[in-house]
């Protein structure tokens, strides 16, 4: 019986310490659309927009987008400059049904998903990652060329007007 009782309380520290080290980049007790609002007065003050990643702590592809645009430097660099990141949660703890519904049904293209605001709180873009994928991850190349596309700079009007000669 002692065995058995040293078992189940090593087997419970091991499921401890695994979920420990498991990332919760998303919280379903947030409040998504406070997050959102704070991250838009963040974006005004900053003349930056703001990148919604719509996923949850369950989604492998969510956590592998997270990694990647954190850990390289790149794209940390360029998404720190340009963005405030919201990580929206959706999961059946806390489906932000009401939320998703007022950005239009984002869910509809699986997660994560993205969506670009700019710094009022408008909706811009809405982003499919699948378009991101490659191989068992997010390709740098099309995640750096997406974040570029909407990024403030990309949508001034200024960058486009032609210059007397």
């Amino acid at each position: 019986m002692k065995k058995f009782l040293l078992l189940v309380a090593v087997i419970g520290c091991v499921n401890i310490a695994a979920a420990q080290d498991k990332p919760h980049l998303y919280n379903p007790a947030a409040d998504a659309k406070a997050d959102i609002a704070a991250a838009v007065k963040r974006a005004s003050a900053t003349h930056k927009n703001v990148l919604l990643q719509i996923g949850g702590n369950w989604c492998v592809w969510c956590i592998r987008f997270n990694d990647l645009v954190t850990k390289n430097d790149t794209l940390n660099n360029y998404l720190t400059k340009n963005y405030e990141v919201v990580h929206v949660n959706y999961s059946p703890e806390n489906k932000n049904e009401k939320l998703l519904a007022e950005l239009g049904y984002p869910q509809r293209f699986g997660f994560p998903v993205f969506i670009v605001l700019d710094g009022k709180g408008n909706r811009l873009h809405t982003q499919n990652s699948s378009y991101l994928e490659e191989g068992k991850g997010h390709s740098k190349a099309k995640v750096l060329e997406f974040l570029e596309s909407w990024s403030p700079s990309a949508l001034d009007p200024k960058n486009y007007v032609e210059k007397a000669k």
